[in-house]
Order: structure tokens, then C-alpha cells, then sequence
């Protein structure tokens, strides 16, 4: 199929693109495209307006900053290839250069930036349950001023944001790793590079002793916007066993939507849950008591 008819705009400056945006409601913002090329090729997207802000550079950026306590800013024209590869980002946030390579292909990873992949709000993809598990935010910005959304009031329903139609996300933060933590994630999909049946992310702290402090998980493809569950309270005591393991799972399923499709039936999407929630907290435990060992 072919994309409705539309108007095309691509304003050289930041503040061209938002008059642009804000001139007409059914307005729609081109970053990768990758999610909203294929929406207008099949009609299920008729913009009257398409405002590319591709040649906006100054929205390309990538900053790492240790200050403080840290954090990892993305613009929104920083494609996710772009952050995988940063090594900053890396070092400092590695929970988004891991779940990057879980993103589809490397042909998309080249063109799709991950800010898009947020305020897209599918709860279907990686980087909306990295923010969520991580408390990170989004910065918008209108013909009306500049705001940060927190991601706890970002995603409001399937596909959809709390931006106004006049916004645009210029950027996302993400905090740094605290001290004494690890991270990990890990995904079931039909086939390499698909939506994922079910997805888990997991930020795990111990203590010099290796008694797990905190365990934390967010979810994907399991409800209609991301989830992130605290698991802290499955580990009595700070001890990490297969009964623990199979307790943090177990205290994640009531938060979940383990819903039935083509692809799966949802006892199916709830035991992947299970499985990949002792994976994941395992793996990110063993991130932090290495990580402990390198530091001390």
C-alpha cells in the first residue's frame, strides 16, 4: 500500500520545527521512521503534516556525564546503532548498549534513533522498559517552552505518550549505574530481530558480602506499557538461590499482562516470564558481584 497523501516540511533549525509541529494538529514528527514509515504505509498513521527533523544536528548528540550522580543523555536524533557503539554509554549506563542488540537488525539499529523507539511507546520494545526500570525521563520541547516528563508519567496507553501534539522529545535521560549494582536482559522472540514474546530487564544490588540490597525488573510485550516490578522482598535475608530466584518470578506475574495472540497463549508468555525473570536476576547479580570484585 501507499501512504495517504501528506505535506512535507524539513526545517533547518529546532525552532522551525516546532512552529511547524504547532501550526497544525494532525502534524506528525520524522526521526528514524522506523515505526512510522511502515504505520503510514499500510494507513494506519494520516498525518496531514510530516516535520522531518533530520537535518537538525544539534539533536544528534550523545553526553555522558559522571558529575554527581551520573547520567546518560541521547538526542533525538542519536540512532541506536550510534549508542551501542558509544563506549561512554557503555562504561557508564551498560544497561542500554545490552538491550540495543536486542533492537531488531542492524539495517534498522543504523536508521532508528532511541528516542523515537520511546515516545513511539510500544510496550513491545526494548528501550521504553530500559527507562522505566532505570526512573529515567523525557525532555519535550514546544512553541511554548521546555518540560521533562518522568517515564512513571511518560507511557498512558498502548501507543501512546503523554506529549502534546505540539511537542517534540529532543531528548531521554538515563541515570548512571549506582555503585553495587548490575544489570541484565534477555528476550524470547519467534525469530532473531522480531517484537519479542517476552522481554525482562533487571537492575540488581549487593552488599561487600554478596547479600543481594535490591532487585528490581521491567518487562516488555507483557501488558500495554511497559511494567517494572521490585523484587527486593523475594530475597529474605539478601540470599540469591533457585527458591528465591523462583520467588522474584512469582512475585512478578500479578503485575503482568500475560496476554494470548497468534504468536503465544498467554500461559505460555507467563512461564517465559518466569524463566527469563531468574535468568535475567541471576545474570545481573553475578554483573554486580563482578563488578564489586574489579572495583575493590
Amino acid at each position: 500500500m501507499k501512504p495517504a497523501p501528506f505535506a512535507y516540511t524539513r526545517p533547518t533549525t529546532i525552532e522551525e520545527a516546532l512552529i511547524a509541529l504547532a501550526s497544525d494538529p494532525y502534524a506528525k514528527v520524522l526521526a528514524g521512521g522506523q515505526s512510522l514509515v511502515p504505520l503510514l504505509s499500510m494507513r494506519l498513521a494520516a498525518p496531514a503534516l510530516l516535520v522531518d527533523i533530520n537535518g537538525l544536528a544539534e539533536l544528534e548528540t550523545i553526553h555522558v556525564s559522571e558529575a554527581g550522580e551520573g547520567v546518560v543523555r541521547i538526542g533525538a536524533l542519536a540512532r541506536h546503532a550510534a549508542v551501542e557503539a558509544d563506549e561512554d554509554v557503555r562504561r557508564v549506563q551498560p544497561l542500554i548498549s545490552n538491550a540495543l542488540k536486542l533492537v531488531a537488525h542492524p539495517t534498522i539499529r543504523n536508521r532508528g534513533t532511541t528516542v523515537g523507539s520511546i515516545v513511539h511507546a510500544d510496550a513491545s520494545a526494548e528501550m521504553p522498559a530500559v527507562l522505566m526500570l532505570l526512573d529515567g525521563s523525557v525532555t519535550v520541547r514546544s512553541v511554548d517552552g521546555e518540560r521533562t516528563i518522568g517515564v512513571h508519567d511518560l507511557f498512558v496507553g498502548p501507543l501512546e505518550s503523554s506529549l502534546a501534539p505540539n511537542e517534540i522529545a529532543v531528548s531521554a535521560q538515563f541515570p548512571a549505574l549506582a555503585e553495587g549494582t548490575g544489570v541484565a536482559c534477555d528476550e524470547v522472540a519467534r525469530r532473531h530481530g522480531d517484537y519479542a514474546l517476552c522481554g525482562v530487564a533487571a537492575v540488581v544490588g549487593v552488599d561487600g558480602a554478596g547479600a543481594v540490597t535490591s532487585a528490581r525488573a521491567a518487562y516488555w510485550s507483557m501488558g500495554d506499557v511497559p511494567v517494572a516490578v521490585d523484587l527486593t522482598e523475594a530475597f529474605v535475608g539478601g540470599r540469591l538461590s533457585d527458591e528465591h530466584l523462583a520467588a522474584a518470578a512469582e512475585l512478578a506475574l500479578p503485575h503482568l499482562e500475560a496476554t494470548e495472540d497468534i504468536h503465544a497463549t498467554a500461559d505460555y508468555r507467563a512461564q517465559l516470564a518466569r524463566v527469563l525473570t531468574r535468568r535475567v536476576v541471576r545474570a545481573a547479580y553475578d554483573d554486580a558481584v563482578a563488578r564489586r570484585e574489579t572495583n575493590s
